[in-house]
């Protein structure tokens, strides 16, 4: 018994419902072979005619249930579509219809009360078969109509005269019954299926995010950080040599640096990380006056902002700050804050390398900025960098909620330095 349910268990709820499903259709084949006993046993048939009509079932339901297997296998797009057993199918099924017919005409069926069942036998479960290899509702319909319409003109020219009526009316009835049973658990399993493969997607999809996510906060984390340890390694080797004392210092803010480093990226692989809008700030301006820039920063300091707008703010001038260090010769770099009726951030800087065709646009180049812009579009913020007579530029938009106790403005602040934590001014801008 443990080894049945473990083999039931480990199985996936599509898998499961597969499993019913053809279960279910291949079960139709023992309803079927019932159905023509029970006919045969209570008629008044001969017993040749019994025993071929038994025999013409049991090969009909052995074809109807492989053509529901494969059928089913197309449908789900696992092969091509079985056309031999389907014309099988309905060759053999208009076989014993018409075989049953002409019995009935002919006199070998006396009771005009045997013929309808073996025909609708025939046809029925025919049709609940060959509808699982047929696309389209229209189609499927049709063939309805065209087996009922055609068994009732066979009969017709047979000449059963009212028995046609009623032989047309009890395959249509049961026809529709079972392609609507045989339709809708062919599209309930395809469904099932459909839903399962988008939940895998899903799954991948949350995984690649995930990894966006880590590989765009290592980049925002670790850029400045290897920047300002670059920048004070050299200088601690230029102090060195020349003997002075505050090498020592440099040493420690370098090692402290690194400590940070790492518990900065323990937590970005927790998914912990944010960046303080006040911290970072100071932070940039603090690097930039060790670099020997001149760092300032105007209007307001944000305080009253949203968390998360705080938070991409402050991601914003991190990467400012490494393109400052990076990617100029930078004397100055002013970071300006405005609100309004949304959060306008500037940083600008000098000592920029002029391209070779002159002024341009650098809005679309480095990771560093793309990373930017997927923080900013999921708060509807905007990112445009200009470079254009060694300045550049960098211009980040931020729409405020209306609500206005989720963000009051906050005061603007007059122009003037911010004082660094450990000497030297500072600002920053990003660059591609």
């Amino acid at each position: 018994m443990s080894r049945l349910t473990g083999w039931w268990d480990r199985r996936s709820d599509p898998a499961r419902i597969e499993l019913y499903t053809r279960g279910s259709f291949h079960s139709f084949a023992l309803l079927e072979l019932g159905l023509i006993g029970l006919t045969v046993g209570q008629g008044d048939l001969p017993e040749w005619l019994a025993a071929g009509l038994s025999a013409l079932v049991a090969l009909h339901a052995l074809l109807c249930a492989m053509l529901s297997s494969r059928a089913l296998d197309w449908a789900l797009g696992r092969r091509d579509r079985p056309n031999r057993l389907f014309v099988a199918v309905v060759v053999l099924s208009g076989l014993g219809a018409v075989a049953t017919l002409v019995a009935r005409a002919t006199g070998t069926i006396s009771n005009a009360a045997d013929v309808p069942a073996p025909v609708v036998v025939f046809t029925a479960f025919g049709l609940g078969a060959l509808v699982l290899a047929i696309r389209g509702t229209r189609r499927m319909l049709c063939t309805v109509f065209g087996t009922a319409a055609g068994t009732a003109a066979v009969a017709a020219v047979l000449g059963l005269g009212d028995e046609a009526l009623v032989i047309a009316v009890a395959v249509l009835l049961a026809g529709f019954g079972w392609v609507i049973t045989s339709g809708c658990s062919a599209w309930l399993l395809s469904a099932v299926w459909e839903l399962d493969a988008a939940r895998e997607v899903q799954s991948q999809l949350a995984v690649a995010e995930e990894r966006l996510r880590f590989g765009r906060d290592l980049h925002d984390v670790m850029g400045r950080n290897l920047a300002v340890i670059a920048l004070k390694s050299e200088l601690a080797v230029h102090l060195a040599r020349r003997g002075r004392p505050e090498v020592v210092e440099q040493m420690i803010e370098i090692q402290r640096i690194a400590q940070e480093s790492q518990r900065e990226v323990r937590e970005v692989v927790r998914g912990y990380r944010k960046a303080d809008l006040a911290v970072e700030l100071a932070g940039a301006l603090s690097v930039l006056g060790a670099a020997g820039v001149d760092g300032r920063a105007e209007g307001d300091r944000g305080g009253s902002l949203p968390p998360q707008i705080q938070t991409a703010l402050g991601w914003v001038i991190r990467e400012a700050t490494t393109n400052v260090l990076r990617h100029s010769e930078a004397r100055r770099c002013t970071i300006h804050l405005a609100l309004g009726a949304s959060v306008v951030l500037t940083v600008e800087n000098d000592g920029v390398p002029e391209p070779a065709g002159g002024s341009a646009e650098r809005g679309t180049a480095g990771s560093g900025l793309a990373g930017l812009r997927e923080r900013l579009d999921a708060l509807g913020g905007t990112l445009a960098a200009e470079s254009k007579a060694g300045v550049f530029r960098l211009t980040v938009g931020v729409p405020l909620p209306r609500d206005p106790g989720a963000a009051p403005a906050g005061s603007p602040v007059r122009s003037s330095p911010l004082a660094p934590p450990k000497g030297g001014d500072a600002v920053c801008e990003p660059s591609a």
